[in-house]
């Protein structure tokens, strides 16, 4: 069976023991490493895999062909991403000091583009100016250096960004926890529909459960994948990442994504989707 998923520590750390033979009864794995942009865009192509991570800006156009596993994925409080500046007496005057400024965005279709452009919505009334899509890992440097006004980032980017001399401006997280009381929905497990949804969800949220029970088994195989970060860094990405919601999305993730989905829908950021589409 074929399954992508990032090169990211929460990720590796979860699917550890399912890639590896470790869970009795699932199959062999054939694992693509893949940026969540790569798997966005195989999500809605026929060559998408059986079973992949994608954002959840970009469920609402996989749902047609895939359906959302409740486990696996990253949903969670304190961990949203974060809009950064090079300039620490602009980013003290609030979110308008970036009306009209170019922005940096890892993605156009990720979830943290869609918080950003819901934020934004509410905070920068004159509108941003220019956004500049490229990878994670450049945008912090094309901030440092002037390049960019200011940079949307995710994932170990809450650790290391005052090593590159930036500021926050906001943390979307917080601004989405603030505004209605839930979890933070960023990266979903989703299945082909044809196949065994409960069979290949049980699979996982046992991957997860062995990963917290047998923690120094995976440390090998995160750390060869971590992309240069440090031990320290890479534990704290996995405990901001990787929590209950993990395990299980329960009612509040379900609610999570759904009212995300719902407010971009009203913002025609993405199409509508039904409660009954993510169950």
């Amino acid at each position: 069976m074929q399954i992508a998923f990032s090169p990211c520590p929460n990720d590796t750390f979860v699917f550890h023991a399912l890639v590896h033979g470790r869970m009795a009864g699932a199959p062999d794995w054939e694992v693509t490493y893949a940026d969540i942009d790569v798997t966005n865009g195989l999500a809605v192509r026929p060559e998408g895999l059986d079973v992949m991570k994608i954002s959840y800006a970009a469920l609402p156009w996989a749902l047609k062909e895939y359906a959302l596993l409740p486990c696996g994925g990253a949903l969670g409080r304190g961990c949203g991403p974060l809009v950064l500046t090079a300039d620490a007496e602009a980013a003290s005057r609030g979110p308008a000091v970036l009306s009209g400024k170019r922005v940096a965005v890892p993605s156009e279709r990720s979830t943290a583009y869609l918080l950003f452009r819901l934020w934004a919505a509410q905070q920068v009334p004159d509108g941003v100016g220019e956004i500049v899509v490229m990878p994670f890992h450049e945008i912090m440097p094309a901030v440092r250096d002037g390049r960019i006004d200011a940079g949307l980032v995710i994932h170990e980017a809450r650790f290391t960004y005052p090593s590159y001399g930036l500021t926050m401006l906001a943390d979307m997280g917080a601004w989405w926890e603030s505004d209605t009381g839930l979890p933070i929905p960023l990266g979903a497990i989703v299945v082909r529909r044809h196949l065994d949804r409960e069979a290949i969800a049980g699979w996982i949220r046992d991957s997860v459960r062995y990963a917290w029970a047998h923690p120094e088994e995976s440390a090998g195989y995160v750390q060869a994948h971590a992309q240069e970060m440090s031990p320290e860094v890479t534990r704290s990405h996995i405990g901001l990442y990787v929590n209950e919601y993990t395990e299980d999305l329960g009612e509040s993730g379900y609610q999570a994504v759904y009212a995300l989905l719902s407010r971009a829908a009203e913002e025609g950021l993405v199409p509508r989707v039904d409660w009954a589409d993510l169950r």
